[in-house]
């Protein structure tokens, strides 16, 4: 599976770069304790810390919403899901627990204020392109709703779009019987390559962690 970006969005974001990780022979389960209690920790200090500030001058949400603004997409009402989630710590409306997998997603997310997408490559034929959606594109969401992602970010293999930094759809959606999984990072445009590798090395130590299994990870 060879990962790409289309060139319409390299010639709007000629800075655009995403982390990619292949994770293999990995285990997802109901999270553990451990994970669980860090992530509701890590909201509840993350509350205190912003209490005070509008999330959207935090320096890598405003970076993303800028990049949405570029491509096409009112970052007002559709939100990038690192901003979506710093809102809802903001509202103290802590997120519930999925699995281990979807719960890693969120904490990373979290940590890093980027947006990031997992997803079970079973379901995934063909290469996968990073591009801007047309009229054409849509999906069932993880939320259950079809949502249209003219305009937006998205990522698409043979079958069409299945993924995107506003929200992610219910076809590749990682469950307890992945085995194999496709993370995607989206760094903001302004990040260094070398902090990129960096981060993804410290990203996917972290998944393996807790799941087992083996990552091999790029930059492109």
């Amino acid at each position: 599976m060879e990962i790409l970006i289309s060139d319409e969005l390299k010639q709007l974001v000629p800075e655009f770069k995403i982390g990619v990780v292949h994770y293999q022979d990995i285990q997802v389960s109901d999270s553990p304790q451990m994970l669980m209690g860090r992530l509701r920790l890590f909201q509840e200090s993350l509350y205190f810390d912003y209490a005070d500030q509008k999330v959207s001058d935090i320096p890598a949400i405003n970076e993303w919403r800028k990049l949405f603004k570029t491509i096409g997409t009112d970052p007002n009402r559709y939100r990038p899901s690192n901003e979506a989630l710093y809102r809802r710590v903001q509202k103290q409306q802590y997120l519930h627990t999925v699995n281990s997998a979807v719960d890693m997603n969120n904490f990373l997310s979290l940590q890093y204020k980027i947006p990031l997408g997992i997803y079970d490559v079973s379901y995934l034929d063909g290469d996968v392109v990073i591009k801007i959606g047309n009229e054409q594109d849509s999906y069932i969401a993880i939320n259950e709703r079809e949502v249209s992602l003219s305009k937006k970010l998205v990522s698409a293999d043979q079958h069409g779009a299945f993924g995107s930094p506003y929200v992610d759809s219910k076809r590749t959606a990682v469950t307890s019987d992945t085995t194999q999984a496709l993370h995607l990072i989206y760094f903001q445009p302004s990040l260094q390559k070398d902090e990129a590798i960096n981060l993804l090395q410290a990203l996917s130590n972290m998944f393996t962690q807790i799941h087992g299994g083996t990552a091999e990870f790029s930059v492109i």
